[in-house]
């Protein structure tokens, strides 16, 4: 017994903590797999490679014991088709009680089940956006709802979210200016910044979308990745009705479960069931019936991920003084990235010497509405600590060398932001 847990700590499967038992993980140093072609097929990267476009971690203790908990049930559910358009009842249940501890009374009716937040963004932006329609959305933001919305053809109007959060005189201007008939917002630990809007301005935002006619799309997907004591306020459809809430287990608990959801007024279930029904006929039910297990244990992060989040931002606020002399950027409560500004407009130029170096980037133009943001840069600490200051160390590196000309053979665009 005593060799198979030293073979097991060996592989990177097992830890021991002085004064308690051992501790089951995932082996960091095995790595990452699923972060390269997974999810560009074609541009799979060594094993050496960081990749630091992902703002997604691994995932947390008591996910196999979830997934175990879910193969035992799934046998009641082998007798029906396995389609659920909604999802399944005990989940949705399980997440209208969430809105409920937030301060919005919610039915399991409002609930919408779908294959991760994204999916989630994506069909409600076919429910609201048509051809030619205005649809607000904060620059930066993350690209891939922005080409979700450019996907239904509509014209994306920007709105500046600095490091330090919004200005909401400039929101209502633009609102009342440009009238538009969807907004796609990220609220709570924004992303990239990880500005959380407060309780206030969330009033005003919603009055002036109210007054405009606009009904809005909330990304709250980082609304879990909770860091340090922060305000709680409101979820968004507690001040406007009619917005579309989305929410997802992917930062919270692991981007492999592919689930997230939607909370709707009323009136638009049946028009987001009937568009669902050309498209992927719901979410598969094992990932269902595991989401469940780990929901009814927590929403938020688990305590060991979020200490070691913790543990990895220190390290990076640690590091990037002297890897990026000049940098400056403001420290989120929550959310899984630091958004810096640079000290000069070569966020490009220096993704393109990084990714020489074996660390991949995603430049601030990457997430613009409209062009520019070169002066930034989003870095994600969702790394263990060790990994994060061998990612500084490279970076610092590149910095370093970043006006150098393009070797021969060297990709000529960074790569795309996947997650």
């Amino acid at each position: 017994m005593t060799r198979a847990y030293s073979v097991l700590a060996e592989s990177g499967f097992l830890s021991a903590r002085q004064g308690s038992a051992h501790l089951a993980s995932l082996p960091i140093d095995h790595h990452r797999r699923g972060v390269g072609g997974a999810l560009l097929p074609g541009t799979d990267t060594d094993s050496d490679t960081l990749d630091l476009t992902c703002a997604a971690s691994r995932a947390p203790a008591g996910t196999i014991e979830a997934y175990t908990a879910a193969l035992s049930v799934l046998p009641g559910y082998l007798t029906g088709t396995g389609y659920a358009i909604g999802g399944l009842p005990e989940l949705r249940e399980l997440i209208a009680s969430r809105y409920g501890q937030r301060g919005l009374p919610t039915s399991a009716d409002q609930i919408m089940v779908v294959n991760g937040g994204l999916a989630g963004v994506s069909l409600a932006a076919r429910a609201l956006i048509g051809v030619g329609d205005r649809v607000l959305a904060e620059s930066p933001s993350y690209p891939n709802s922005l080409h979700a919305v450019r996907r239904c053809g509509g014209r994306l109007v920007p709105l500046p979210v600095e490091a330090n959060g919004w200005d909401i005189e400039l929101a209502e201007a633009t609102i009342a200016a440009s009238r538009p008939t969807s907004a796609v917002l990220i609220p709570d630990f924004h992303n990239p910044t990880g500005n959380l809007l407060s309780d206030e301005h969330r009033s005003r935002l919603a009055a002036a979308l109210r007054r405009a006619g606009t009904v809005p799309i909330i990304d709250e997907t980082m609304l879990e990745v909770r860091l340090d004591d922060a305000d709680h306020p409101l979820p968004f459809a507690a001040h406007l009705a009619r917005a579309v809430l989305v929410g997802s287990a992917s930062k919270s608990h692991w981007g492999g479960l592919r689930i997230g959801w939607l909370r709707v007024p009323p009136g638009l279930r049946s028009r987001l069931a009937q568009l669902r029904l050309t498209e992927d006929l719901g979410a598969p039910l094992i990932e269902q019936l595991a989401t469940i297990e780990l929901l009814r244990q927590r929403f938020t992060l688990h305590p060991e991920r979020r200490a070691e989040l913790i543990a990895a931002r220190q390290t990076m606020t640690e590091l990037l003084p002297s890897a990026v002399p000049g940098a400056r950027w403001v420290q989120p409560a929550g959310g899984l990235s630091l958004w810096v500004e640079l000290p000069e407009a070569s966020a490009s130029a220096l993704a393109r010497t990084a990714a020489r170096d074996g660390l991949l980037l995603s430049p601030g133009s990457q997430f613009a509405v409209a062009g520019g943001l070169e002066r930034f840069v989003r870095l994600p600490y969702k790394d263990p600590a060790p990994v994060v200051k061998e990612a500084m160390s490279r970076l610092g590196e590149a910095w370093q060398r970043r006006h150098q000309h393009a070797e021969p053979g060297a990709r000529s665009q960074p790569r795309p932001v996947v997650a």
